[in-house]
């Protein structure tokens, strides 16, 4: 019998666990959060959020990655639920532009420093992986832990007097220290912000706990070839599959001093929307991103939110209440993660429990 999966157009769609396997390890703040036992760091460090993208990795499942919702029915993956009427989940702009939800959401945990790495511009992720979407991508720093003694730090962008010349040798000699020296090291803390472009070299230190909203593919060029932990990385993993030197063209050789780039890619979150019961803030939006949105509600009472004609997703990051649309009420509890299409026109948040939403938005 087929499924008439159009009618979950008009109802909150939440998405059970989504762990996802990689080269690093961590993942026990992400239990923490769910509220999981025992909370353990392993090599699924990341919860990939309405996915409609499988995650690349050698020898993995094919499906990895791909977001699964429940239902009447039981689980149905979120691409097959959008497929059956793009316009009516995704909404007329998004479903006409992309043909797809345009974004991918995680929540990232890590152990141990991630590999010094570098993400495709549309231009480079066009023309070399035949992509329309690159991966821009942000972070915002939920929590962060000491790990053997080391506070949580990101190293991001070429300090002044980085060149091409200079990263290649570094790369061809597996100079890591040296290659971390050329980046900057900035010491983060929860409710940071940082938007990273295409091009742009990084590496998240250890003791991270963050939402990454980014473009929706798993493109990622890494110059290190075995990880801080000993695992060897293999060279599809590496430069993905088009080879050391056009890997190396993936990187962004611009250069700048600390103070630069700390204004070029530390967001300040801003209050749109403040009264009893209820702040909105807007942490990235148009003025630094078309990619993607993401802004935080803390309710403490009763808020509505109206369609903008496109569908969004809420991360519950702390609290317990209800989601009111259509004449029906339901609940929402720290971890959940929520898709709303774009079919609703309008959601009340009541709160049972002082909340923390985190409202993620397709492409502007």
């Amino acid at each position: 019998m087929k499924i008439d999966l159009q009618k979950y157009a008009q109802i909150p769609l939440k998405q059970i666990s989504n762990r996802v396997w990689r080269t690093y390890s961590g993942g026990a703040l992400i239990d923490n959060w769910k509220k999981d036992t025992p909370e353990v760091d392993n090599s699924f460090p990341e919860e990939w959020i309405m996915s409609t993208v499988t995650a690349r990795g050698k020898n993995r499942p094919e499906d990895e990655g791909l977001s699964k919702v429940e239902t009447t029915e039981g689980l149905i993956a979120l691409k097959d639920i959008i497929e059956s009427n793009k316009e009516l989940f995704l909404g007329k702009k998004v479903a006409e532009k992309y043909g797809s939800t345009g974004v991918l959401i995680k929540m990232l945990d890590s152990q141990e420093r991630l590999t010094i790495q570098v993400h495709p511009d549309k231009t480079y992720a066009k023309d070399i992986l035949n992509s329309s979407f690159g991966k821009t991508e942000s972070w915002y720093v939920l929590n962060t832990r000491e790990i053997e003694g080391e506070t949580s730090v990101v190293h991001m962008g070429f300090k002044k007097g980085g060149t091409r010349e200079k990263w290649e040798e570094l790369f061809l000699n597996q100079d890591i220290e040296g290659m971390l020296d050329s980046l900057h090291k900035i010491e983060v803390k929860p409710g940071d912000a940082f938007m990273i472009y295409g091009g742009v070299p990084h590496a998240i230190g250890s003791g991270c706990f963050l939402m990454e909203v980014q473009e929706p593919t798993d493109y990622t060029m890494r110059v290190e070839k075995i990880t801080p932990a000993g695992l060897e990385i293999s060279p599809e993993l590496i430069h993905q599959g088009v080879g050391e030197q056009t890997m190396l063209d993936c990187f962004h050789y611009d250069d700048y001093t600390l103070e630069e780039a700390m204004d070029k890619w530390k967001i300040e979150p801003k209050t749109i929307d403040s009264a009893d019961g209820h702040t909105l803030n807007t942490i990235f939006n148009t003025k630094h991103t078309n990619c993607f949105g993401l802004s935080e509600l803390y309710l403490d009472g009763e808020h509505s939110i109206a369609s903008n004609g496109s569908f969004y997703v809420i991360v519950v990051y702390s609290g317990t209440g209800t989601l009111n649309c259509n004449g029906k009420a339901y609940t929402y509890n720290q971890g959940d993660e929520i898709f709303i299409s774009a079919a609703i026109e309008n959601i009340t948040f009541k709160s049972t429990e002082s909340s923390k939403l985190l409202l993620c938005y397709p492409p502007s």
